[in-house]
């Protein structure tokens, strides 16, 4: 089996004649925390769905322990398994209740049964300090609730590796902190995560790596203290001066 989780190699995707993403090469290995960060409109986001295959790349080959994903013979429902998503909007069923909601996927695609789903999902809702609201609705809870309902959900899949495309973006300012904080502890138990993120602070304290992402590419790859402190691509200095509002 390969060292790394993923390893990318030449990835495109163009939606009509719009270049999205322009030869992407990346590998993660295991218990990695990779922030993307950049400008809106840089491929961040199109990135990770091209990982998970909500959007089919256009060329280049995406490897996960070296097995290529988008061969005729890969088993699709199984990587999704392994390969859990956290959105923006949350994308919690409405009609369900929190606990329902992190049961549903293991029954129906892991096919566990009832008990199993419902023990799996109480441990990780405790995890993210959510437990005492199962019987609750989504629109009961707040944007932050929700998006560690989210959390839990793809914890309880037993997922390997958690995509997380700017998971604060629609949150207040007050619910951000305590969805940081989830993915922290998460980040410290040795999850793989690839993070796509506004958030700098947290880029820089939990992250192993931080990529730069500019008008399609990955224009710079380091640790967060050389991205953040002395970054070497003069486009990633001028993002964090607008951004931090500061020279680099």
């Amino acid at each position: 089996m390969s060292e790394y989780v993923f390893e990318i190699k030449g990835l495109v995707k163009n939606f009509g004649k719009n270049e999205v993403l322009k030869g992407i090469d990346l590998s993660v290995k295991q218990g990695e925390v990779v922030s993307i960060i950049g400008a809106s409109g840089s491929g961040k986001s199109t990135f990770l769905r091209c990982l998970n295959l909500l959007e089919q790349p256009t060329g280049g080959n995406i490897l996960y322990h070296g097995e290529c994903i988008t061969d005729k013979s890969f088993n699709i429902r199984s990587y999704r398994t392994k390969v859990g998503m956290v959105f923006q909007q949350f994308n919690l069923f409405n009609n369900m209740t929190v606990l329902k909601n992190c049961m549903i996927g293991q029954q129906t695609v892991l096919k566990r049964s009832k008990e199993e789903a419902k023990a799996n999902a109480l441990k990780y809702l405790e995890k993210v300090g959510m437990a005492q609201f199962i019987d609750a609705k989504p629109r009961q809870l707040s944007g932050g609730q929700k998006q560690r309902v989210a959390i839990a959900r793809s914890l309880a899949m037993d997922c390997e590796v958690i995509l997380f495309d700017e998971p604060t973006s629609a949150l207040d300012p007050e619910m951000v902190g305590e969805v940081l904080l989830v993915m922290k502890d998460l980040a410290e138990s040795g999850l793989t995560m690839l993070v796509v993120t506004h958030e700098m602070q947290f880029a820089k304290d939990v992250s192993s790596r931080v990529i730069f992402m500019d008008n399609g590419v990955i224009a710079e790859d380091d640790k967060p203290e050389v991205i953040f402190d002395s970054p070497s691509n003069p486009r990633t200095r001028e993002f964090l001066y607008r951004i931090l509002n500061k020279d680099i």
